[in-house]
């Protein structure tokens, strides 16, 4: 991995600061989720990956093994490109040596990076090898229950159909089944993981990103056009290399995203955030689907 591509959740995901944030009222279209929602039950049943996780502010956290040794402590970040992240202290656990470098960004602000190989990552006994990933300092930066030794990025679940079941908490992959069609639920999309979302009137596209622990971020423009009220300031939003200010405020919506509607959601605002984004206090509402095969992704309650 000597260049990386550009994403504004690349590397650790999107960490705000901390604030009360009401829950959303969600309302799913159940005539239209039913379909595609049969996969979950499908996917269980032909996995080759099956484990539980917990969730710390929304965020995805399972145990792997890194090289044989371990079990180390992974998060499961849909904004992270490639394979994944070694966090600096497992650099040091396993006395990796730096093997190239390259170029983050997070559309914003750039950053040199080094580079680790990584033996094997062993997931719940589904294992890849020979994996370059970038490494950094992640886990001083997060509170002791949010810290971890790595990241598991879209790459490591990129040929088959990656079910993260938010409300039993369990992680499935499978190649045997996948989403295929349109309709019903299901959303496509041309660069990861950025899907059809309508506020309220207005359409936009949206980028679902389970490393933020946040429910939407919102450009300022976009905000004048779908939300009103005052905007409350909120502290900064840290992306990969770039500090930014926030807002918040209340937009009735609904946010319609597939089949799934939500309203009434507090949000942040930033006049330099360049998309929208979806964060994980709402995906993790739903069992998010994500067939990167196809490029297609369903959300079911």
């Amino acid at each position: 991995m000597h260049s990386l591509l550009p994403g504004i959740a690349a590397v650790v995901a999107i960490a705000f600061a901390p604030f009360s944030t009401p829950a959303p009222a969600v309302a799913p279209d159940t005539q239209k989720i039913l379909p595609v929602c049969s996969l979950v039950e499908r996917a269980a049943a032909n996995a080759v990956l099956s484990v539980p996780f917990r969730v710390v502010d929304g965020r995805i956290y399972v145990t792997a093994k890194v090289d044989g040794k371990g079990p180390f402590v992974f998060a499961v970040d849909t904004g992270a490109s490639g394979m994944g992240r070694a966090d600096a202290g497992l650099v040091t656990t396993l006395n990796l040596s730096v093997t190239g470098s390259g170029q983050t960004s997070d559309g914003l602000g750039t950053a040199e990076v080094k580079t680790v190989r990584l033996a094997s990552v062993d997931l719940g006994g589904f294992v890849r090898r020979d994996l370059e990933v970038l490494t950094r300092d992640y886990s001083s930066k997060l509170a002791p229950e949010a810290a971890f030794s790595g990241i598991l990025g879209r790459a490591f679940f990129g040929d088959g159909l990656l079910v993260i079941n938010y409300p039993a908490r369990r992680l499935l992959f499978t190649r045997a089944v996948g989403l295929t069609g349109e309709g019903d639920g299901i959303l496509t999309y041309e660069r990861a993981f950025r899907v059809a979302v309508r506020i309220g009137d207005t359409l936009t596209e949206g980028n679902l990103d389970t490393g933020a622990n946040v429910s939407f971020v919102l450009p300022k423009a976009l905000f004048d056009r779908v939300g009103s009220g005052a905007i409350e300031a909120a502290g900064e939003g840290r992306l990969t290399n770039t500090v930014v200010s926030t807002g918040k405020a209340m937009v009735k919506g609904p946010f319609r995203i597939g089949a799934a509607s939500l309203s009434d959601t507090e949000v942040r605002v930033s006049d330099r955030y360049p998309e929208l984004l979806v964060g994980a206090h709402v995906l993790q509402h739903f069992a998010l689907l994500i067939d990167q095969r196809s490029r297609r992704i369903a959300l079911c309650p």
